[in-house]
């Protein structure tokens, strides 16, 4: 019989997995399990004012390799878009702000100027760095950076900008893992704005795109990855909760449904695409070190509020939309305009101006106690109070709840991490992956998945023949 390959975890990271497998070994014999009602996890869209848009993740990195190898490989290369060229800006004291130029995530490099969005005295502050030197295994980002620049920068410039990947506390996130590039550079004895520079590129550099999108919404990926798991003769079970792992002679046993009734799915190789809570049940009983490490990372919820207005009474909106700083208390985290930022989206608005915001920070709950129609009205008051301009009814809107969304990266993630899979290598058969290890954008979990990939068939046993044997 040919291998066989359960893989725990419906979402992207489950379903890229799946599809590498298939794509070099087609005898695989792969299922992907999920307990959610669809594959795609948090990638989702939905039709709000009879258009089909993201309600989660809308964007990629555009520098990931995994992902344009991935889009070009699934036949979406002609989808790909990048957004408008039109300035986010960041709302804090009652206006909003440009984000500052010169910046790694926030950081200011040596020709960052945040005048505005910072004070006479919080920019003076920020342009006579202190010394900071890398002495300990991991530090919070909000140490790091206000000791080199002032706390003005960590709430006004970093915090907008980093929560909005993270939906995090800056004072708990670690920069080892939120920024391993700056903490390398950091480690090897460079001052934090040489670092940053070293991480731009040269002054005068013509823009590139940050991010990409597909034409249509990034859900599009989801889709077309589950079309291809299936085409290429792999099963996706969804409604399917595992409950637990059990070892067997020769391999594994998964064991999912009610219950009541179980279904129980044997396995040469298991992997656990699943957020860290269950994915540390799962192993509770079988690397404990494994469990305990994963039960230590934290999850943020969130609400993605997606609107569409009549285009007719819609004032002008400026730019691509707007970040908050925590420190303003104000119910969203963050707005894009959606009908300025992607052209597709203008489009297919027609009669419509679509925008979405965003609510939720971790160890935030108050925001989200909120109903569905008390979240759009707070959205849609504070982006009218932003723009200055009141904005009129929708005519639709959607409310996505992220329930334990976001993984948090919080001082010490990295050793968790290594903990994790020190634990999992002495396991023959288990791999895990997903958003908890390396990277929670779209960008980082494909990387991760292609690697989990590669370790699997890495495994396999000579005998089993690989894709380019069958013409």
């Amino acid at each position: 019989m040919p291998p066989s390959v359960v893989v725990v975890g419906g979402g992207l990271a489950g379903l890229a997995t799946a599809h590498h497998l298939l794509s070099s070994h087609p005898d695989l014999e792969v299922t992907v399990l999920d307990g959610g009602d669809r594959p795609g996890g948090k990638v989702r869209r939905e039709e709000v004012g009879g258009v089909r848009v993201d309600v989660g993740a809308e964007s990629v990195v555009a520098s990931s390799v995994a992902a344009r190898e991935l889009v070009t490989g699934l036949g979406l290369a002609d989808r790909i878009v990048h957004p408008e060229p039109v300035p986010a800006s960041i709302w804090s004291r009652g206006r909003r702000h440009p984000v500052p130029a010169r910046t790694f995530m926030g950081v200011p490099g040596h020709d960052c100027d945040p005048s505005g969005l910072l004070d006479e005295g919080e920019v003076a502050r920020a342009s006579q760095p202190t010394p900071f030197v890398v002495d300990r295994d991991d530090v919070t980002v909000a140490e790091a950076v206000a000791t080199v620049h002032g706390r003005a920068v960590v709430d006004r410039v970093v915090e907008p900008l980093l929560g909005g990947v993270y939906a995090g506390r800056v004072d708990r996130l670690s920069l080892r893992a939120t920024m391993p590039l700056l903490w390398a550079a950091l480690a090897d004895g460079r001052s934090m704005t040489e670092a940053v520079d070293g991480l731009l590129p040269p002054p005068g550099t013509p823009p590139r795109p940050r991010v990409m999108g597909l034409r249509g919404g990034i859900g599009g990926l989801a889709d077309a990855l589950a079309d291809a798991v299936v085409a290429a003769g792999g099963r996706i079970r969804t409604g399917s909760l595992v409950r637990r792992l059990q070892r067997t002679p020769t391999g594994w046993q998964v064991i999912a449904g009610a219950t009541t009734a179980p279904v129980v799915h044997d396995a040469d190789h298991v992997v656990l695409a699943t957020p860290a809570t269950p994915t540390a049940r799962l192993l509770a009983g079988h690397a404990p070190a494994a469990s305990s490490a994963l039960a230590g990372i934290e999850y943020a919820s969130m609400a993605v509020m997606t609107m569409a207005l009549p285009a007719a009474t819609t004032p002008q909106l400026p730019g691509s939309g707007f970040l908050v700083p925590a420190v303003e208390g104000k119910a969203i985290k963050a707005s894009t305009f959606s009908a300025s930022k992607w052209a597709w989206v203008r489009e297919a608005g027609g009669e419509v101006v679509l925008l979405r915001a965003s609510a939720g920070r971790a160890g935030e709950v108050a925001s989200l106690q909120r109903d569905d129609d008390e979240l759009v009205a707070a959205a849609l008051a504070e982006i009218g109070e932003a723009v200055g301009s009141p904005l009129p009814t929708p005519v639709d809107h959607h409310v996505q709840r992220w329930g334990g969304g976001l993984p948090q990266y919080d001082l010490g993630h990295t050793e968790r991490v290594a903990a994790v899979r020190a634990a999992v290598a002495d396991l023959p058969g288990i791999e895990v992956t997903g958003a908890a290890y390396d990277g929670v954008g779209i960008g980082a979990v494909l990387t991760g998945a292609a690697a989990t990939a590669t370790t699997i068939l890495d495994a396999l046993p000579p005998s089993s023949t690989p894709r380019q044997e069958h013409r």
